[in-house]
């Protein structure tokens, strides 16, 4: 088995536990395995650092939950960072039983705390994909339960994390309403 192989498996298995379940699957796993789809349609070349941080973006997202933090934004940020954090050191951890040396251990930590968005491809490049995996599976759902402002709002967020090119590609592969899709035009 491969280094790759052998991470990604490793960041499976620990998304198997997730009690959350999507689709009759865990919740984390069939976000892990969507992510990789999307980063493979997107960046076909992408480095294993890269492919390892889109699987392992959500590894154990369950274990802090939302609810034992403050209500609010500040609540909300600092279980961002929180998750952020666990994310990279659980990624870490498989990555160096699986091989990787340091440098790449780092790059995958950088780009699951999103350090240097908008300044770093690599970190970009997840981002989009993320986005994308949120439009993709995520969104319709998330409309269905919101007002039509917080979805404006949200859509505005989203768009405004993406590269130029992945604008541009969202509104070339979904057919948004005007007002959404003007959230992406560049």
């Amino acid at each position: 088995m491969t280094r790759l192989a052998s991470a990604l498996a490793a960041i499976d298995t620990a998304n198997s536990a997730d009690p959350r379940l999507d689709e009759e699957a865990p919740e984390a796993l069939l976000y892990g395995q969507r992510m990789s789809a999307e980063l493979d349609r997107l960046f076909p070349d992408a480095s294993d650092p890269l492919r390892i941080a889109a699987r392992g973006q959500h590894i154990e997202r369950w274990v802090l939950a939302r609810a034992d933090y403050p209500e609010g934004k500040a609540g909300y940020l600092t279980w961002r960072r929180d998750l952020a954090q666990h994310h990279a050191r659980r990624v870490a951890g498989i990555m160096e039983e699986a091989g990787y040396g340091a440098a790449e251990i780092e790059a995958a930590g950088h780009m699951l705390r999103k350090e240097g968005l908008k300044r770093d491809a690599d970190v970009q490049a997840l981002e989009d994909v993320i986005c994308f995996v949120f439009l993709k599976w995520y969104f319709a759902p998330f409309a269905a339960k919101h007002e039509a402002a917080k979805v404006q709002d949200i859509v505005g967020k989203t768009a405004r994390k993406m590269s130029p090119e992945g604008r541009v590609r969202v509104l070339d592969e979904f057919d948004l309403p005007p007002p959404l899709a003007a959230a992406f035009r560049v």
